[in-house]
């Protein structure tokens, strides 16, 4: 059994030795037990905090390179009549702390009868369709305390950098 430790960062370069075929529920977990596209058993023991997304690389053990895949899954696939009602559809969802994943012209989210009726009631046009399920990560995804300075650092949001406590 692999037994795969850390995630690569991003823009990390190995020469893949496996693929990782996960869902999104599954790509949430740091701890699981799974098996490689080929059959290979694997052991997923990353650090806390860590999430999957389609492409990431992951280390082995024993050194190798694991490439993480998004499984298609069922997806609700969203679309409204113009910008302004796409955009009142994802101010619900966001409010509603929904995964979303944002494409153009349309959304994706996973299946909830409330809050298809709910999309519908809007408006929103909806299709069930087959597809790997990517939301966004988040304003402060990834972020953590430095703990030499208590600064909370996190991703890059276009130019606003790091994001700092309001205390300092």
């Amino acid at each position: 059994m692999i037994t795969l430790t850390a995630k690569l960062a991003p823009g990390a370069q190995g020469e893949v030795q496996g693929q990782l075929l996960l869902p999104f529920e599954l790509r949430q977990k740091r701890w699981l037990l799974a098996a490689l596209v080929s059959g290979e058993a694997v052991a997923l023991r990353l650090p806390r905090g860590a999430k999957l997304r389609g492409g990431d690389l992951l280390q082995a053990a024993d050194g190798r390179v694991v490439e993480v895949i998004a499984a298609a899954e069922r997806v609700v696939h969203v679309e409204c009549a113009s910008s302004s009602e796409l955009a009142r559809v994802a101010y619900h969802l966001g409010n509603r702390h929904m995964p979303v994943q944002v494409g153009d012209a349309f959304l994706r989210i996973g299946e909830n009868h409330v809050i298809e009726e709910m999309l519908r009631g809007l408006g929103a046009k909806l299709k069930i369709i087959e597809a790997p399920f990517e939301p966004e990560p988040g304003a402060y995804a990834g972020a953590h305390a430095d703990a030499d300075h208590g600064t909370i650092r996190s991703g890059r949001i276009h130019e606003f950098g790091d994001v700092r406590r309001s205390d300092e």
